[in-house]
C-alpha cells in the first residue's frame, strides 16, 4: 500500500509559494498549512488552494488552534467564535482537518469533564462546517500532556468529528511508551505527525521548537513508533512537522528532498517498503560498499600534490586514456589526480570517492529511489560505465568494481605508465574526512546511512580555537569504509576542510620516510607531548620520536592510535595512521591540538 506523504510548511524556509513548490518537487502529496505562513502570504485563501492544486498538492491539515478547552464559559464562547472564523477560512482553502493543541492557558482548569464537554461542542460546530478536529496532547500542555489522556477526552466527548492527532515528538520526548497506540481505533486517529530529535537534557519546549529533525537524524525509535500507529489501523497521511533553526534558514528545495528521503527510509525501516508485501513500492535493498576503490583529487596545478604523493610513497602507475587523470597507487590505496577542471575555488579538492560495491547497478538504483542526484557522465564509447551520484556536500560518489572478473573494472580505462613501483609504507585508505556546509550535517548523516547503508556513529563535539565543531562517523561493519562528516569551521576559521587518512603498520617509519623525501609534517607544540608523557606510559625513545615528528597518540581499552599530518595543499591534507586492531576511534581527543596547529601554519601565528 502506498502511504500518502505530507510536510508542514513550518518545516521549510521561504515564502508560502516557495514552500509549496519545494514540497511538490520533492514528491510530497500534501502539506500541513501553518497559520503564520498563510497570514504572511499575499495570496488569498482561494489562490493558495488553487496553487496547491496546480502543483498536485492537497492541504491535509490547517494548524494550529490553541487554548480552546477546559476554560470558563465566557472564554469558551469567544473560542467558539474564533473557531467559526477558522472553519469558514478552511472551506475557502479546501482543507477539512484542523489541529487543536491541548491548552497551555493559565485559565485552563484541571477538569476532564469540562474539557470533554467543550471539545464536543467544538466538534459539533466543526461538523456544521464540514471540518474534523484532530486533538493533540502537547508535551508541555497545562493539564493534558500525554496521548492517552488526550484519547480519554476524545472518547468521552464521543463525537465523530473529533479524533486525536499523534505527534511522535510529544510522545517520545516524554519517554512515554507508545505501545498502547496500537489499541486505539484507527479511524479515530485523524492525523499523524512525525519528527525525530537528538537525545538532550533540555526543557522540552525549547527542545521541540529548535531541535527537532527528520526521521533517522535523531535518536528516537521512530520505526517502532510508526509500527504501533499502523497496527492501530491508521490510514491517513504520514506528515513531517519539524521545528528546526537550521531548516528554517536553509534552501527549501534540498530540505524538502531530505525530508522525503527520510520518510522513505522510515517506511522501509518500519517494514512498509521492504519485502514482497511492499510490491511495486518496495525500495531496492541497501548495497553496502565493501571498500574504497579510490579517492579523486581535482586541481588546476598537479605539481604540489604530485610531490606530496611521491613523498608519501605513491607512484604514478597509469593514465586515463581520454581524460587528464592519472592514477597513483601504494598498497591497496589509490588516488586519482584530475587536472581537467579546477577544484572548488581553484584549490586542490577531494572531489570524488569511488566506492567498491558488490553490485554497482543495484547501489545506483537504491540511490536514485532515495532521491540522490544522479550525475551525468561524459565518457567515450569504450569507457567503463560508471554510475555516480552527488552527496549533499557535492562530493561525487561512484559505485564501482576493481579488477573483479564478473564486473567491468574502472581501471580498464587507464593505460599503465612506465616505471617501477617502490613499495612504500601505506597499506590502504583508512578513512576520508569531508567537511559539510553547516546546514547539511544532519542531511549528510541520513544520506550516507539511508542511501549507502553505512552505519552512523554518535555525534561528537570537537573544540576548535574559534568554537565547537560537530563530527560524526559513518562506516560499514568491517571498517573498510570509514567517512568522517564534520561541520564547517566557525566564521574566521582557517582550518582545512578535507583529508585522506592512509593506514600504515609503522607510523614512525612512514613519517621519517616522508620527511626524508622532502615532505613537511604538521608541527605539534611541545606542550602537547609534555602532557602526553604525563597521561600515558610511553617508552622514552618512542616519545622522543613523537616529539620529533609531530606524532599524536590516543588510547582506549581496546588499543592505541598513532597519527600525524602533512601540511595542507589547497583544501586537502593527508594523515598517516597506525591503528591497533581493536581501536575504532579517530584520535578525537587530539583534534583541538591538530586544528590549532593547522591554524597556526595557515596564519603564521
Amino acid at each position: 500500500m502506498r502511504r500518502r506523504t505530507c510536510i508542514a510548511t513550518v518545516s521549510l524556509s521561504g515564502s508560502l509559494t516557495e514552500k509549496l513548490a519545494a514540497a511538490a518537487r520533492a514528491g510530497f502529496d500534501g502539506v500541513e498549512l501553518f497559520e503564520h505562513d498563510l497570514l504572511a502570504s499575499p495570496l488569498g485563501p482561494e489562490e493558495v488552494r488553487d496553487l496547491a492544486a496546480d502543483l498536485g498538492l492537497g492541504i491535509d491539515l490547517y494548524q494550529p488552534m490553541r487554548d480552546i478547552e477546559a476554560v470558563p464559559e465566557d472564554v469558551f464562547a469567544r473560542n467558539l467564535r474564533r473557531a467559526a472564523h477558522k472553519f469558514r477560512l478552511m472551506a475557502r482553502l479546501g482543507v477539512d482537518t484542523v489541529l487543536v493543541c491541548s491548552s497551555v492557558s493559565p485559565l485552563a482548569v484541571d477538569d476532564d469533564a469540562l474539557a470533554a464537554g467543550q471539545l464536543r461542542r467544538l466538534a459539533e460546530l466543526a461538523e456544521e462546517h464540514g471540518v474534523r478536529v484532530a486533538y493533540e496532547a502537547l508535551a508541555w500542555g497545562r493539564h493534558v500532556d500525554t496521548y492517552d489522556h488526550a484519547w480519554r477526552l476524545v472518547a468521552a466527548a464521543d463525537h465523530p468529528a473529533l479524533g486525536v492527532c499523534l505527534d511522535s515528538f510529544h510522545i517520545l520526548a516524554r519517554g512515554t511508551d507508545p505501545a498502547g497506540i496500537a489499541d486505539l481505533p484507527g479511524d479515530r486517529i485523524f492525523f499523524l505527525q512525525l519528527a525525530d530529535a537528538p537525545s538532550t537534557a533540555m526543557d522540552v519546549l525549547q527542545w521541540s521548537r529548535h531541535h527537532r529533525c527528520f526521521p533517522g537524524q535523531g535518536d528516537f525509535d521512530l520505526p517502532g513508533f510508526l509500527r504501533h500507529v499502523l497496527a492501530a489501523g491508521y490510514r491517513g497521511p504520514l506528515s513531517l512537522e519539524v521545528f528546526n533553526d537550521v531548516f528554517r534558514q536553509a534552501e527549501a528545495g534540498p530540505t524538502a528532498v531530505d525530508a522525503q528521503r527520510s520518510l522513505r527510509a522510515l517506511l522501509e525501516a518500519a517494514g512498509e517498503l521492504a519485502g514482497e508485501s511492499a510490491g511495486e513500492n518496495a525500495l531496492p535493498a541497501p548495497t553496502v560498499p565493501s571498500g574504497v576503490a579510490f579517492a579523486e583529487l581535482v586541481t588546476p596545478d598537479a605539481e604540489p600534490v604530485s610531490a606530496l604523493l611521491r613523498a608519501l610513497g605513491f607512484a604514478r602507475t597509469a593514465r586515463h586514456r581520454g581524460k587528464p587523470v592519472t592514477l597513483w597507487e601504494q598498497g591497496a590505496a589509490r588516488v586519482l589526480l584530475n587536472t581537467g577542471t579546477g577544484g572548488r575555488g581553484g584549490d586542490l579538492t577531494l572531489a570524488a570517492i569511488g566506492l567498491e560495491s558488490p553490485d554497482p547497478a543495484a547501489a545506483a538504483r537504491r540511490a536514485e529511489a532515495l532521491l540522490a542526484p544522479v550525475l551525468p557522465r561524459r565518457r567515450a564509447p569504450a569507457d567503463t560505465p560508471l554510475e555516480a551520484v552527488a552527496a549533499p556536500d557535492g562530493t561525487e560518489l561512484f559505485f564501482c568494481a576493481t579488477d573483479r572478473a564478473e564486473l567491468p573494472s574502472w581501471t580498464a580505462d587507464f593505460s599503465p605508465t612506465p616505471g617501477e613501483r617502490d613499495p612504500g609504507p601505506v597499506e590502504r585508505i583508512d578513512h576520508l574526512a569531508l567537511t559539510q556546509p553547516w546546514h547539511h550535517f544532519d542531511e549528510a548523516a541520513l544520506f550516507h546511512h539511508a542511501v549507502l547503508g553505512l552505519r552512523p556513529g554518535e555525534s561528537v563535539d570537537v573544540a576548535d580555537t574559534y568554537g565547537l565543531l560537530r563530527s560524526r562517523v559513518v562506516t560499514n561493519d568491517d571498517g573498510s569504509v570509514r567517512v568522517v562528516l564534520t561541520v564547517g569551521p566557525a566564521p574566521g576559521g582557517a582550518a582545512p576542510v578535507q583529508h585522506i587518512a592512509f593506514a600504515t603498520a609503522d607510523v614512525v617509519a612512514a613519517a621519517r620516510r616522508f620527511r626524508a623525501a622532502g615532505g613537511r609534517l604538521l608541527r605539534i607544540p611541545a606542550n602537547y607531548h609534555d602532557d602526553l608523557a604525563a597521561r600515558h606510559d610511553i617508552p622514552p625513545a618512542e616519545l622522543a620520536s613523537f616529539r620529533e615528528l609531530g606524532i599524536l597518540y590516543d588510547r582506549d581499552e581496546r588499543g592505541a592510535f598513532r597519527h600525524c599530518y602533512t601540511e595542507t595543499v589547497g583544501r586537502v591534507f593527508f594523515e598517516l595512521v597506525q591503528r591497533d586492531p581493536g581501536y575504532e576511534g579517530y584520535g578525537a581527543p587530539n583534534a583541538p591540538v591538530r586544528l590549532a596547529a593547522q591554524r597556526a601554519a595557515a596564519t603564521g601565528r
